[in-house]
């Protein structure tokens, strides 16, 4: 199968490192026409300002030529694939797929809409701008042949959020990189128990309700450490500020290779906790890594959550979303268990989410949708 890789998508991002490593890896014939606009841009709802904004759309604007004349040049290939961030992409490129009748298939993984608006309220839920992100990324969720999330659960709220027919949206779990995320070659012994969270500090992961909780057992045996910054951070630190907690350190930003030293000194990692119904229907990036790296996990229950875990293990412990009392009550049972258990946390999740599982569900959701696809490359 030939699968060429198109846009402006952010390689910043794990979601198309892993996807397009594993898709390489299982032999699929990958070319890629990309332009970097978003390297620079870790956090994309910190651009605030006409300034900013008019000199994103002129990088846009600059790219899109360059981006359509070598897509009009490129060998023959079997789907085009769009990823994160695409909506724009995908309404540029369709004229150009439809000329050379292929294949769209768009990776869609966090809607502008349901992050700008609904999880992070940065405009009114009616406001002009908000119309405007909804209508475009309908568009956009309509004019791809084959559009996918990141969860099933993920995948229901945008089919009626954007009201698309029913079983349209698919599914491609994001997976964790094996190159920086491996299972922990050791468990150091703490005085105390140290509990690790690290993230971009947005609603979604509730960090107000980590900090309660770390409250709640201010006289436990619990180092707490937080990792991360972006829009929350101006709030998390008031909190601090006014009710100091000297078993809580916060660190803004250590680079994405370290993650895994970070991990491997830590007795339990944090998932979210937030209460939106985004926090409800995704599977962060760290939940991933944390079960890569074989660390216990405790994150808010969700249908999204048990889609990769079923029945919860004993290394996982799920709680009430914005409960700060229950999530202090996971953790001090932690500090009666977690040393007792074995080395070999979430292994039997290992195969499920590396880049090559997540590879197969792509090609297996390609074959499904563009059978034709399949049976040409079968011959």
């Amino acid at each position: 199968m030939k699968i060429l890789l198109w846009g402006t998508y952010d390689t910043g991002k794990p979601r198309i490192r892993i996807l397009r490593d594993g898709l390489r890896a299982s032999g699929v014939d990958i070319e890629e026409i990309h332009e970097d606009i978003w390297g620079k841009i870790s956090d994309k709802s910190s651009v605030r300002g006409a300034g900013r904004w008019s000199r994103l759309g002129l990088r846009l604007l600059a790219a899109y030529p360059r981006l359509i004349w070598r897509y009009l040049r490129a060998r023959d290939h079997d789907v085009v694939l769009v990823s994160y961030p695409g909506q724009l992409d995908v309404l540029v490129l369709r004229p150009f797929a439809w000329l050379r009748h292929k294949r769209i298939a768009f990776d869609w993984f966090i809607s502008a809409f349901d992050t700008v608006v609904q999880d992070r309220k940065l405009t009114r839920q009616h406001s002009p701008l908000a119309r405007l992100i909804w209508w475009g990324e309908r568009l956009a969720s309509r004019a791809a042949d084959m559009v996918f999330m990141d969860t099933a659960i993920h995948a229901k709220r945008m089919e009626k959020l954007f009201r698309l027919p029913c079983g349209s949206v698919g599914r491609v779990w994001v997976g964790a990189e094996a190159s920086f995320f491996q299972r922990r070659t050791r468990r150091t012994e703490h005085e105390y128990l140290q509990v690790l969270f690290y993230g971009q500090f947005i609603p979604l992961h509730g960090i107000d309700t980590i900090v309660e909780a770390a409250r709640l057992l201010n006289h436990a045996p619990v180092q707490w450490t937080l990792i991360g910054r972006g829009q929350e951070a101006p709030r998390i630190r008031a909190m601090l500020d006014e009710q100091p907690l000297p078993a809580l350190r916060w660190v803004e930003w250590v680079p994405y290779e370290t993650l895994r030293e970070w991990i491997e000194q830590a007795d339990v990692c944090l998932g979210i906790f937030g209460t939106s119904e985004k926090a409800a229907s995704v599977i962060p990036n760290k939940v991933f890594q944390v079960v890569a790296c074989g660390c216990p996990l405790v994150t808010r229950e969700s249908l999204a959550i048990r889609e990769l875990f079923g029945d919860v293990s004993h290394c996982i412990r799920l709680v009430p979303a914005g409960d700060a009392q229950a999530l202090a009550n996971a953790i001090r049972g932690c500090v009666e268990t977690v040393r007792s258990l074995p080395d070999t946390c979430h292994a039997d999740l290992k195969e499920r989410i590396d880049a090559a599982a997540v590879a197969r569900q792509f090609l297996s959701m390609i074959s499904e949708r563009f059978p034709e696809t399949s049976q040409t490359n079968d011959l």
